[in-house]
């Protein structure tokens, strides 16, 4: 993730805008590999709790719409496909 979010900073992000963020959904939890995932990186990161079940389909769908509608989005991407 820290070479696509590094990318990302540098390719797309703005000056005044804050570093890019990742988030990964996992299917499951494992402890161990949290731990050593994380061992060496100095970027800063946090791990949650993970829920067993993600929000209504429809729910996820709107947001997702409602952020690719975004001018920057659409200028840094050529266009949003409301697919």
């Amino acid at each position: 993730m820290d070479f696509y979010l590094e990318g990302l900073d540098r390719q797309i992000r703005k000056a005044d805008e804050n570093p890019s963020v990742g988030l990964l959904l996992c299917a499951s939890k494992n402890d161990e590999v949290v731990e050593y995932a994380m061992s060496r990186t100095l970027s800063p990161m946090m791990v949650s709790q993970y829920q067993l079940q993600l929000p209504d389909k429809d729910i996820l769908r709107k947001k997702l719409q409602e952020l690719s509608s975004l001018p920057e989005i659409e200028k840094n991407t050529g266009g949003s496909d409301n697919a």
